[in-house]
């Protein structure tokens, strides 16, 4: 089977260089200890793959897939680790069985053998979050089996009326009504199994309650994609949404860093929304001189020095061109039911950005 090009040009992997890793984790872990330093503690979302991220190393040749690992282990002592999962999603298991990040585990599953990953690393797990939570037996269950091995399991629970209506998000069953999860380290990276696992929202629960206690506490977000100063167009971007099909994910300009600084910056449609969730947020949880009311843009919100490692930029196109047929392939041959027509559908415009034709086998 063959992927070519418009041009006739064929598609193929590519073992060149493309990234120095060196440079970028360099870049990376000081942008996040620069941001850390505006806070006397640091909610740090971390999204996309914890333990092994292989999109990233196949759009971004050279780059280390443990390279989130290493951020992790570079910070030390300084940061604990939430891992999110939806108990939304975990209960759903109960009636189909799905995979969970490339692997062929369940969401509990995943979830043990990450913070197991975490903490043979060196790494400190504060605890596991059940985000969501309304007594769904498969959780309870999960509790119970985080018990045998020694762990705690942590709740949040859904707010009525989140994140539209701020009487209820501060009122007794909302911020106020959630656990709060004890948590010494300078930097609280918050992190979980797929899309929609409620980082975010831990994050600002967090913050909340612990504004409530006096202290200075912030959000940020550590992402690789999209890479928010490549431009809209690049095939390592559009190799983002392939990669998110399934689920939906656009990338987009991001308007309110264009307006604020006249920059050009890309990120994706859940960004865009998280972040005016945040400005109507933040107003009510932080003081005014707290460092977050100077985030003007989703892009603010931030820290991805992902381009500072990009040497060979053909090279990086090349590989984001492959992993967007590669995506296609992989939802044709593993896709079911109504998901798959709408995805596969939504893979064919993809296609096209990226000068590629549909390949029938």
């Amino acid at each position: 089977m063959e992927t070519k090009t418009n041009s006739g040009v064929v598609a193929g992997s590519t073992t060149k260089k493309g990234f120095d890793n060196s440079k970028y984790l360099k870049a990376q872990l000081a942008a996040i200890r620069e941001r850390v330093s505006k806070f006397d503690k640091l909610y740090l979302e971390i999204g996309g793959r914890l333990t092994f991220d292989g999109h990233a190393s196949r759009v971004l040749p050279g780059y280390e897939p443990k390279n989130k690992m290493k951020i992790l282990k570079a910070l030390g002592k300084e940061i604990g680790v939430l891992y999110c999962i939806s108990a939304i999603e975990l209960e759903r298991e109960l009636t189909y069985k799905r995979s969970w990040s490339d692997t062929k585990l369940s969401l509990d599953e995943l979830a043990i053998k990450e913070t197991n990953a975490l903490e043979k690393a060196g790494v400190h797990v504060v605890g596991i979050v059940a985000t969501r939570f309304s007594g769904q037996k498969k959780v309870l269950a999960f509790k119970k089996k985080l018990a045998r091995l020694g762990r705690k399991l942590y709740f949040t629970h859904t707010i009525a009326g989140y994140p539209n209506e701020m009487k209820k998000v501060f009122g007794e069953k909302g911020f106020l009504a959630q656990e709060f999860i004890p948590a010494e380290k300078k930097i609280i990276g918050v992190t979980g199994a797929g899309a929609n696992s409620g980082k975010m929202f831990v994050c600002l629960s967090q913050v909340y309650q612990e504004s409530k206690r006096g202290v200075s506490a912030g959000y940020a977000k550590l992402e690789t994609f999209p890479i928010w100063n490549l431009p809209i167009t690049h095939p390592v971007n559009i190799a983002y949404e392939a990669a998110t099909a399934d689920i939906g994910d656009k990338i987009m300009i991001d308007e309110c860093h264009k307006k604020a600084y006249n920059i050009t910056a890309i990120n994706y449609n859940r960004d865009i929304e998280n972040f005016y969730i945040l400005k109507r947020i933040i107003k009510r949880i932080v003081p005014a001189e707290n460092y977050m009311h100077s985030y003007n843009s989703p892009t603010d919100m931030g820290m991805n020095m992902a381009k500072k490692g990009i040497i060979g930029d053909s090279t990086c196109r090349a590989a984001g061109r492959v992993e967007v047929m590669r995506r296609y392939e992989f939802y044709k041959h593993n896709l079911k039911g109504k998901n798959r027509d709408e995805t596969l559908e939504r893979m064919k415009l993809i296609l096209k950005k990226v000068g590629l034709a549909e390949v029938r086998a």
